[in-house]
């Protein structure tokens, strides 16, 4: 079980991650109207390798370059790859307030994960804390149940792999940097973006977009540093709860950036998503009740 401290430690985290990846989306959307997805998605890893690679030395880890080979973290590589081109196909076929609703149910299946895996006993208040969060996500996006077809099948994939992902993450030891994790996983989604270039019609690269993507690259590649420190840090009833704030991010570029203004119901529904993570914390300073934890010895 984790302490109040740790708990925190996860949260700051995840937090920050869920910003930095909303800022990475944004510029990824901006980016996606010039470049069709498997480019804009190849491109960006390029940049994001980069910058693995500068954080990897900048921490001076690159003695542990070694373990990119790890069984389990080539595994969650090839999981991440999965989710990111069951993404973006989806992403082509689906509302974005649809694609979002499910991919948000992240948290829910992470809490079931556990509980039916054994890792976790999660209590019933923190089990129906996470349901209202997201119940504040439908709120805020409320998606057509009409268009919930194949590719929204494909979507729900994209959410159950995201859920073992941050599971499997709490399986690598903590001999492995987080920077080489990310590393790994960032090597790996590139191959697979390429993968799916090969049936594209690829634009020039010389363009402003190339830019949004090397910045994209970089909040990404932070972002997935800090998931991997939160998911490693904290008890997993707790932590999964607060992806939900990447709502209240991207409400927020929203209006800035495209002039959206949420109306009263979403407006309600981010009182729920906010709600839902101050009470599951609440909860875990009253009353722990997670009782087991993957053991973050050596990586097989």
């Amino acid at each position: 079980m984790a302490s109040a401290a740790q708990n925190r430690r996860g949260i700051i985290a995840l937090l920050m991650a869920m910003s930095l990846f909303v800022g990475s989306d944004t510029l990824m959307k901006l980016a996606r109207e010039i470049y069709p997805a498997g480019q804009a998605l190849a491109v960006r890893a390029i940049f994001a390798i980069t910058a693995g690679i500068v954080l990897v030395f900048l921490f001076r880890e690159g003695r542990h370059l070694g373990k990119l080979l790890k069984p389990y973290v080539l595994l969650r590589g090839v999981i991440e790859g999965t989710v990111a081109l069951t993404f973006m196909w989806s992403l082509g076929k689906l509302p974005l307030a649809n694609i979002t609703a499910i991919l948000m149910a992240s948290p829910i299946i992470i809490v079931v994960m556990a509980v039916l895996l054994g890792i976790e006993s999660v209590g019933w208040r923190r089990s129906l804390a996470v349901v209202v969060g997201f119940l504040g996500v439908l709120l805020v996006i409320r998606p057509a149940p009409e268009n919930f077809d194949i590719p929204a099948i494909v979507a729900l994939i994209s959410a159950i792999l995201v859920g073992a992902r941050d599971l499997l993450t709490r399986k690598i030891g903590s001999d492995i940097p987080a920077t080489v994790v990310t590393l790994s996983t960032t090597v790996i989604v590139g191959a697979s973006s390429l993968g799916l270039g090969l049936f594209e019609t690829w634009q020039p690269a010389w363009r402003l977009e190339t830019l949004y993507l090397a910045a994209a690259a970089v909040l990404v590649t932070i972002g997935s540093v800090l998931t991997v420190i939160a998911f490693r840090s904290g008890d997993i009833g707790v932590i999964s709860g607060y992806r939900y704030s990447v709502v209240v991010f991207a409400v927020l570029v929203g209006y800035l950036v495209w002039g959206d203004m949420p109306d009263a119901w979403a407006m309600a529904g981010i009182a729920l998503i906010v709600a839902s993570g101050l009470y599951t914390l609440h909860r875990q300073r009253v009353r722990p009740d997670s009782k087991l934890q993957i053991e973050s010895g050596p990586t097989p």
